[in-house]
């Protein structure tokens, strides 16, 4: 199985100042259209298929995978994607918190192994490594807070 986690700040130094609302906002997009932002190319299909009050489904193709997750969010806290088909399942979580000094903070966390993959295999390991990198999910982290930014300054937030 795959463990990672990482937690960026979501106002460091010399950045424009967000939120909570707004962070969230861009969460919940995130959540509902990877397209907007992912790589250019990476996200090539993202839509709702299912809504309820609960959560909703979404099938996307990332990276030449056609996926399904199930997203749950608890409101102005967490996202939470639930691997249903792809190459991967378990579950991938985004954290937005304020720590002990009160500054707001962003934070990813997954629990999943590969389909059809040994556990702790190689296939497992090199995820793992990529995960963990400096180009894994904190890199993801500071992308998402970077596009929020993006979206913010366009009035489209």
């Amino acid at each position: 199985m795959i463990y990672s986690t990482a937690t960026v700040p979501v106002n460091p130094e010399g950045e424009t100042k967000l939120t909570r609302d707004q962070v969230w906002k861009g969460l919940e997009l995130k959540a509902r259209d990877a397209r907007l932002f992912l790589p250019p190319g990476l996200c090539t299909r993202c839509d709702v298929v299912e809504e309820s009050a609960t959560h909703f489904v979404r099938e996307a193709t990332i990276a030449g995978s056609d996926i399904r997750e199930i997203i749950t969010l608890e409101p102005q806290s967490k996202v939470t994607f639930f691997q249903a088909t792809g190459p991967r399942e378990g579950a991938i979580i985004n954290e937005l918190f304020e720590d002990e000094g009160g500054a707001l903070q962003l934070k990813f966390y997954c629990y999943i192994g590969l389909r059809g993959k040994a556990p702790n295999g190689p296939e497992e390991l090199a995820e793992q490594t990529q995960f963990d990198s400096d180009k894994g999910y904190k890199s993801a982290l500071l992308s998402t807070l970077k596009r929020t930014r993006e979206l913010l300054a366009e009035g489209r937030l």
